[in-house]
């Protein structure tokens, strides 16, 4: 099965963006996944991994939770 992290500034304020990222991976992939999981960072990060793997950061990519959602699907499978 798979994990997802989400990586977010707790200094920045960014938790509501982490949960809804959070809420919305779980709507779709629940039954499919180990873990999504919140790790608190700071210096402004917002990173969402799976398995390891970055397929969203902030700092080279628009937030948008739907085109985040649609990039951890490929690794949790239909």
């Amino acid at each position: 099965m798979t994990t997802v992290e989400i990586e977010y500034c707790v200094p920045c304020g960014m938790l509501d963006r982490a949960l809804t990222v959070q809420e919305a991976i779980l709507r779709q992939f629940a039954d499919r996944l180990d873990r999504a999981s919140l790790v608190m960072g700071d210096h402004g990060i917002f990173v969402v991994r799976v398995d390891g793997e970055t397929v969203f950061d902030k700092e080279e990519d628009g937030f948008d939770v739907d085109e985040i959602v649609r990039r951890v699907r490929p690794y949790v499978g239909e």
